[in-house]
């Protein structure tokens, strides 16, 4: 089964006896549901978050353990979603090692199965609405795009300009303000299902360790099937669209809530850094004064000193 957009209707596709069943994602809403949501897309949406595997929410339960009432189980989803009924579970914290953080954790957000899935629903519905928007010099979390296509853009536009400014946004997931989330939703889908739903999963409190719920007023769990996308939308809108904006010739590279900025000279680099700083801080982020560096990048032919370096690739064209 996949999912197909034709025009502007989204249809899945079941390979049922090896013939090819199409089913519209909004079928017809039953009398006594306020919300139409396909059971297609919910069978399509469990089989995604099969397909990622992941570990057991607060409740324990596996995917394995999902699976066995599968069909009980994803009906009652269906259920609980088209009556507006269904209410997320809190979100366990899982703490793993920062790469390189000295003992540092980073805290991930381990929704329940049911939960993901139910995610992965609203993913469905409102990806191919928003994903031809996008930049194309966005390549986090997207689809047929990955890291090593960003790493050499980067690269070649490393040898055309001396400086970059190498950004990080500090604790983006754990920051996002959840009203303006919700405001870049809202301009892509009149669904209230899906506003509805996306509040519910923002608001979800995090159960530690312990078994203590810490509430939450901004943030969006890392490790949800729907906060890459949220991520995207929310960025897309916050930097993307205001770069091409305000900085049309400065070109960048963006992967999540990292990003690589290409200046010509040092005072370019110092005065775009600072302008980003002051347009996230307005859309409450901030970025990581430890980790954001501008880095000349220094070569053969370009022999100037700065406080941070970073070398191009030997392989580079010639000049």
């Amino acid at each position: 089964m996949r999912v197909e957009r034709s025009g502007q209707v989204v249809r899945v596709r079941s390979m049922v006896n090896r013939h090819d069943v199409e089913e519209p994602m909004s079928e017809p809403k039953p009398k006594d549901k306020p919300f139409a949501i396909s059971k297609w897309v919910v069978w399509e949406a469990y089989q995604r978050v099969k397909a990622n595997d992941g570990a057991a929410g607060v409740d324990g339960e596996s995917i394995e353990a999902f699976e066995r009432d599968l069909k009980g189980n994803l009906y009652m989803l269906w259920n609980r979603l088209s009556s507006g009924s269904y209410l997320p579970s809190p979100v366990r914290a899982v703490e793993i090692p920062k790469e390189h953080g000295q003992g540092k954790v980073r805290v991930l957000g381990v929704p329940a199965v049911a939960d993901r899935v139910a995610q992965m629903v609203v993913r469905l519905y409102l990806e191919p609405k928003v994903e031809p928007l996008f930049h194309p010099d966005s390549y986090g979390y997207r689809p047929g795009r990955a890291a090593l296509q960003a790493v050499g853009v980067c690269r070649e536009r490393c040898w055309r300009r001396n400086w970059v400014i190498d950004l990080d946004i500090r604790a983006f997931f754990d920051s996002v303000p959840h009203e303006l989330v919700l405001r870049v939703v809202r301009r892509h889908t009149d669904e209230r299902w899906i506003l509805l739903y996306v509040e519910r999963w923002l608001k979800a409190p995090l159960q530690q360790q312990d078994g203590t719920l810490m509430q939450r007023d901004r943030g969006t769990p890392q490790g949800s099937s729907i906060s890459p996308l949220l991520a995207n939308l929310f960025l897309h809108y916050t930097f993307d669209a205001w770069m091409e904006k305000h900085f049309p010739e400065v070109p960048f590279e963006r992967y999540c809530d990292d990003a690589v900025v290409h200046c010509t000279t040092e005072k370019q680099a110092l005065f775009v850094r600072d302008a980003i700083a002051r347009r996230l801080a307005d859309c409450g982020l901030e970025l990581h004064p430890d980790k954001t560096r501008i880095v000349y990048c220094k070569d053969a032919d370009r022999r100037a000193t700065h406080a941070n370096e970073g070398p191009t690739e030997p392989d580079q064209p010639q000049r």
